[in-house]
């Protein structure tokens, strides 16, 4: 999920003064003109990988002729697509990022049962498409990514070192009780580790910048483990929950605002670069945040050979066998509502994604993307991030995987993160996040789903 500070300055599609003109004007001047091939307009959700989906529009209609379009949806891609989708030149091509973005934009979604799209990906991501109320996928996946608590690999050693650690291994680190247990003598010796440690855990800014990472990212972890007690469908958003592991969560929120580089009455204030940055220079040894962030690390003071990756342990039973959170927010829909022509030529341009060379090396290398399609098996489209390897690791050992399931909506993670920084500042309880996890889950399930 790479919703960074720098994304907010991602352009609009009406105003695109910051993007190379000359590359929009090489890849988007034919994007809805008549062609007896079809067109693709694609409205792009990713602002940081604009250059490289206008790079790879350039190459698709150099070798097919067939126009292709590559704008970026905004700050509000929301209502940037729900504009763009009442125009004459609608996109053909466009993003979801799970259930609840689905259920506003489902009569755009074309049946993708039969195309060569979902054909080319891998066995055990077919399942992961979302699908209509046929059971029909409709929205491929096109990105997978990872996410757990980062740390730094030297630091923690010097940890394991000291006379007075308990834990002398990173093995031993296989559950909530023992991640505690570190992280409650790194803050009470911080100034025997590294030159400068100010926490053992970097700051969990609770600004928009970072809330992401509390208010979806990690009520990930208890929704999982109370979704698969109660067998529910993971790529559905259920009417209500329970809230069965919330007060886990309190554990790992606890010893991210205690065990930290502030004070809980600073985390209001803090950002995400902020929070980078202190990782990324040796102030903390622990940082919550996924495979994403390596190029904002890399370079700086943390060497990549010292980069790991734990799970999000919040003291479930069993969790010693739990690997990283496995998150999709980053699906395809092709528009149903336009010609016949453009829908196979928006197919084709996705299949030659997935299966050219050229843009086989532009998803994995310029953009870093896990891809789950066949064709990125092979060794030279393999992602170079120290931080997949890691997640890679887990699942060649054999550990669970933590499916990142969908939220009811955009707004509950706004109200649980706002409940979050209420309870980390003392101007509310615990009781008020188990309120909104559950209560006003029901309440926005309502609103979208009209039941």
């Amino acid at each position: 999920m790479r919703n960074k500070n720098w994304m907010l300055k991602a352009v609009s599609v009406i105003s695109v003064a910051a993007l190379s003109l000359t590359a929009l004007s090489a890849c988007g001047s034919g994007g809805n003109a008549e062609s007896e091939n079809g067109r693709v307009y694609y409205l792009n959700k990713k602002a940081e990988e604009q250059e490289s989906w206008v790079k790879l529009g350039e190459a698709f209609e150099k070798e097919t002729g067939i126009p292709v379009e590559i704008q970026v949806g905004g700050n509000d891609y929301d209502a940037t697509l729900r504009s763009e989708l009442a125009k004459s030149s609608a996109p053909t091509l466009f993003q979801a990022d799970g259930p609840s973005f689905m259920s506003s934009y489902m009569k755009y979604a074309k049946d993708l049962s039969d195309s060569d799209i979902y054909g080319q990906l891998t066995d055990n991501y077919k399942d992961r498409a979302l699908t209509n109320d046929e059971g029909k996928p409709v929205a491929i996946p096109y990105a997978t990514e990872s996410y757990g608590i980062i740390y730094n690999k030297a630091l923690l050693q010097e940890y394991f070192d000291a006379s007075w650690s308990t834990v002398k291994s990173i093995e031993e680190i296989n559950n909530f009780d023992t991640l505690k247990t570190v992280a409650d003598e790194i803050q009470n010796h911080k100034d025997d580790i590294g030159g400068g440690v100010k926490g053992a855990f970097s700051s969990a800014g609770l600004d928009s910048t970072s809330a992401f990472r509390y208010n979806f990212h990690l009520p990930s972890v208890p929704l999982y483990y109370e979704y698969v007690d109660d067998d529910v469908d993971m790529n559905k958003v259920p009417s209500s929950v329970k809230g069965t592991y919330v007060e886990q969560m309190k554990n790992i929120f606890d010893l991210y605002i205690t065990d930290a580089t502030v004070e809980p009455s600073a985390l209001s204030g803090k950002t995400m670069d902020d929070s980078i940055a202190e990782f990324a220079t040796g102030q903390a040894v622990f940082f919550q945040d996924g495979v994403w962030v390596y190029n904002q690390i890399k370079d700086q003071e943390v060497a990549d050979e010292d980069l790991g990756v734990l799970p999000i342990y919040i003291g479930v039973d069993g969790e010693e066998n739990q690997g990283l959170n496995q998150v999709i927010s980053n699906y395809w829909c092709v528009n149903s509502q336009v010609s016949e022509k453009d829908q196979e030529a928006t197919e084709q341009f996705l299949n030659w994604l997935v299966t050219s060379d050229t843009a086989r090396e532009v998803i994995s290398q310029d953009m870093g993307l896990v891809a789950p399609f066949k064709g990125f098996d092979e060794e030279q489209y393999q992602v170079d991030n120290p931080l997949v390897n890691a997640n890679r690791e887990y699942q060649e050992a054999g550990k669970t995987d933590v499916v990142s399931v969908p939220t009811v909506s955009h707004q509950w993670e706004q109200d649980l993160g706002s409940a979050e920084l209420n309870y980390a500042q003392g101007t509310g309880s615990w009781d008020d996040v188990i309120k909104v996890f559950t209560d006003n889950w029901a309440s926005e399930y309502a609103l979208a789903y009209g039941e």
